[in-house]
């Protein structure tokens, strides 16, 4: 076994608000600790050695061309633990966890039972052929990202500089995930409440790297390249100056973003969030659009839990170019979908959304817009 590098070899400075520290955790997956100061990061992590989880395997659905992930190992991850057996808070007295150190701003490492793992390099995506395609490895990356080491509180609550920490270290992920083998696409993503599955009360995201375009961004290219050869534009900076020239859905924006609620909304509470002058991926953001991000990423959080005056379960997904395909017609944007309906009730995707992909709203885009835009926010 190698011997653990020290804090001094694996530590820089990413900009001048951010430094990024690599650590070897005991079973040889890497944790990063991204800090708003220069930091000195030397924390073993103390537990027993553990075998690392193994790959699961990709089926292909014949009648849709999907690919399933299956990862059986995953029925054993942690569910609701207590906040004294939180996996995801620093390791303190007793409690080992999954971040060696005392304290941290915000870490990312890789997930201990991922749906997805690293891949060799003969590691190839079987050709289509109805339903005598192979069966091969669930090749991809999945990490885990805390964004606080305080056990209470969300996304939504973190300071503007921890948002700001966050959505760079989120850029720095992008980047370095890119360029790994078999890596086609980078899904940022954050689930909160238990609502829409979360497991683990503690302010975190995930981020799912596939060895395949999954069927939404799959979709969403056609469509877009479809727009393109017909217009000559791109199909998402056409649908931003539309809700800005349209108003009524616009829920927030400053100088580098809009949040709006989309003319045609899945969600009882949707709002998708874009940089006017719009880019492929996290990593094209400029310096500008990044600082402007967190006030208002902070502003339409609030605005979803002031609604009804509780938390609200949401999905939080970055959609964003594939790495290598799509980059001249596909554009950055962060959607958040909340489940809620009304205090004390849900929207389920039932017979027609779930069998058929049909959704049907009980909620125009334009009500709940409204309702956003009336809560007083006070950042």
């Amino acid at each position: 076994m190698s011997e653990k590098p020290t804090a001094a070899q694996n530590s820089r400075q990413l900009d001048t608000s951010i430094f990024r520290t690599d650590r070897l955790m005991n079973d040889g997956r890497t944790i990063r600790y991204y800090d708003s100061k220069e930091t000195s990061r030397t924390a073993e992590d103390l537990r027993p050695t553990e075998e690392p989880a193994k790959m699961g395997e990709l089926r292909l659905d014949p009648l849709l061309n999907e690919w399933i992930a299956y990862a059986a190992h995953r029925q054993h991850r942690a569910f609701l633990p207590p906040k004294e057996l939180c996996p995801l808070c620093p390791t303190t007295g007793g409690l080992l966890t999954e971040i060696p150190d005392s304290h941290f701003e915000v870490v990312a490492f890789d997930n201990k039972n991922p749906s997805l793992a690293p891949a060799g390099s003969e590691w190839a995506l079987p050709t289509l052929s109805g339903p005598n395609t192979s069966t091969t490895g669930a090749a991809g990356k999945c990490e885990v990202i805390c964004f606080s080491d305080e056990h209470h509180g969300s996304f939504g609550s973190l300071s503007l500089d921890r948002i700001l920490l966050v959505i760079k270290a989120l850029r720095d992920r992008t980047q370095e995930i890119s360029a790994l083998p078999n890596i086609v696409q980078v899904f940022p993503f954050e689930n909160r409440g238990e609502e829409v599955g979360v497991t683990i009360n503690h302010p975190h995201g995930q981020i799912y790297s596939y060895s395949y375009l999954t069927p939404r961004t799959e979709k969403m290219l056609n469509t877009a390249r479809a727009y393109h050869a017909q217009t000559g534009r791109v199909l998402l900076d056409d649908v931003v100056a539309r809700e800005i020239k349209d108003g009524v859905r616009i829920t927030a924006e400053n100088e580098h973003w809009v949040a709006y609620v989309p003319y045609a909304a899945r969600y009882p509470f949707e709002i998708h969030v874009a940089p006017r002058k719009s880019v492929a991926d996290l990593t094209e953001l400029t310096m500008d659009q990044l600082n402007a991000y967190p006030e208002i990423a902070k502003r339409v959080l609030l605005q979803l839990d002031g609604v009804f005056n509780v938390e609200m379960p949401y999905m939080a997904a970055w959609h964003q170019a594939p790495v290598s395909v799509g980059r001249d017609v596909l554009r950055l944007h962060w959607q958040i979908t909340c489940v809620r309906r009304a205090p004390g009730k849900l929207k389920y995707l039932a017979g027609s959304e779930s069998a058929m992909g049909a959704f049907i709203m009980d909620l125009t885009p334009e009500q709940s817009a409204e309702q956003l835009k009336a809560v007083a926010i006070k950042l």
